[in-house]
């Protein structure tokens, strides 16, 4: 895995964590039934949780890893299209909807959880009886578990789409071998001889040509 592709996962994983541990926070502090007051008839006193606020990080902090992920990734639709023969881009592209899809029911458990956790002394009416809203078991549960599985879906997304530009990729399945230098023949020259020229008397030369 690239250096790129390691630090966007671990950052991306942290925040799902940290949305994750934060939404069951919630669920753990959250305002039960029985810690409501009824100040009057027609008045509840709401005791001061902090699930507001464990609520309203956990649905911040998915949102920032989903944007991440997807502005690391860019348009799947058009990858798609471009490559719909390979097998990975199907997957990515199973990976982005169901990640939406997760994102969207948890960001919504989220925040509708924290707001609705943050009534003070407020009441309703239900054909004519007085009661006191709280927020129902399992809903800052729900949200944490489809807040995780949205951010592995779109980690799992990003790594699928960033292999399938590598196997799409003709430079790097056929790289291309470049000389970097030009080899050059030396010049073969004959050997010059080293010897000193030999000086032949005049009579010597003479001689050999009357013999």
């Amino acid at each position: 895995m690239e250096r790129k592709a390691l630090v966007l996962c671990s950052v991306v994983g942290l925040l799902g964590l940290l949305s994750a541990a934060t939404g069951f926070g919630a669920e753990a502090t959250r305002i039960k039934g029985s810690e409501v007051q009824f100040t009057s008839a027609t008045q509840c006193t709401y005791p001061r949780s902090p699930a507001l606020g464990l609520g309203l990080i956990a649905a911040v902090t998915l949102t920032i890893a989903q944007v991440i992920i997807n502005v690391a990734t860019g348009c799947i639709c058009c990858k798609r299209s471009q490559h719909s023969s390979n097998s990975n881009w199907t997957i990515a592209f199973v990976c982005f909807v169901v990640s939406w899809f997760t994102f969207v029911i948890a960001f919504l458990l989220l925040l509708t959880g924290a707001a609705l956790n943050d009534q003070h002394g407020e009441e309703s009416m239900y054909f004519g009886d007085h009661y006191c809203y709280v927020v129902k078991p399992g809903v800052f549960a729900g949200g944490a578990v489809l807040a995780f599985a949205s951010v592995t879906l779109g980690i799992l997304y990003y790594l699928t789409v960033v292999s399938a530009k590598k196997s799409n990729d003709p430079w790097q399945n056929h790289p291309v071998s470049i000389v970097s230098g030009i080899v050059m023949g030396q010049p073969q020259l004959a050997p010059q001889s080293t010897r000193e020229p030999v000086f032949v008397h005049e009579d010597t030369y003479v001689r050999r040509q009357f013999t």
